[in-house]
């Protein structure tokens, strides 16, 4: 069902089902709540499911400035709407540094954190003006222009060439988010600060999921990152892309409720 909140003089909204132990999946840049539909659809049989639309998406309003500490602020505001004191979260991409940036200022509410092809990394420079690019391309020729440009990349060529109606609906649900939101999201990448210190200070289960046809956050950035939590692992899957929670969403959907049935329980 869905829920709002006030979200500093802004309506949030996340949609949540299922009962016990929480688990806070955070979407992407240039996604909304739905990109996790197959693994709210495996886990609320198992767990409280509880999936936001970040500010200015689907269903919440936009903030400004949009930042990974006013998004992770976000976050912590669903659960206090909850009657929550923690979660597990999980974050894809963009998510994931929101994540990070919720360990970081709310520690005690991490029950585990999951990177799904995400880092705790700062952009590079090369990086950084790529988005700077990139949010020029969107201001002179639209959301749509760019959605069809990049995302398609976003996803391993195998599965883009045998999947084409699945990633053209994936962009279809792009190109419903504002070119405010689309411009706010990079501006917050681009400003984000190195987080790995969070993995190394993190007492709590970590779980990275790679794919090694991931372009925007290669195998090797995960591999150099894995070593800092005290737990951690790591599942990596051939001819996936930075997209597994669509390329292969009955694994990846296993393999996180196996992941937040350790961080809950041990087992």
């Amino acid at each position: 069902m869905w829920k709002t909140f006030d979200n500093g003089g802004q309506e949030g909204a996340y949609w949540t089902e299922g009962q016990g132990d929480a688990v806070l999946l955070l979407h992407g840049f240039a996604e909304d709540h739905s990109v996790w539909e197959h693994q709210t659809a495996y886990l609320r049989a198992h767990y409280r499911v509880i999936v936001p639309d970040l500010p200015g998406t689907g269903r919440s309003n936009i903030t400004s400035p949009l930042s990974m500490e006013s998004m992770a602020t976000f976050a912590w505001r669903v659960l206090q709407a909850e009657g929550l004191g923690s979660a597990v979260v999980i974050g894809h991409s963009m998510g994931g540094y929101v994540a990070l940036a919720f360990a970081e200022a709310y520690p005690d509410a991490v029950e585990g954190l999951g990177l799904f092809s995400s880092t705790a990394r700062p952009d590079t420079e090369e990086k950084r003006e790529g988005r700077r690019k990139s949010i020029r391309i969107m201001q002179q020729y639209g959301v749509e222009s760019f959605v069809k440009q990049l995302l398609p990349n976003m996803f391993a060529a195998g599965f883009r060439n045998s999947q084409a109606a699945r990633v053209e609906n994936y962009m279809d649900q792009a190109v419903k988010i504002p070119l405010a939101t689309m411009i706010g999201y990079y501006e917050a990448m681009i400003a984000r600060p190195d987080r790995t210190a969070v993995l190394s200070s993190i007492r709590k289960p970590v779980f990275f999921f790679v794919g090694k046809e991931d372009q925007a956050v290669p195998l090797e950035n995960s591999m150099s990152q894995v070593v800092l939590p005290s737990t951690a692992s790591i599942q990596i899957f051939d001819h996936v892309g930075h997209m597994g929670m669509l390329e292969v969403f009955e694994e990846s959907s296993l393999l996180l409720h196996q992941f937040i049935t350790f961080c809950q329980h041990g087992e």
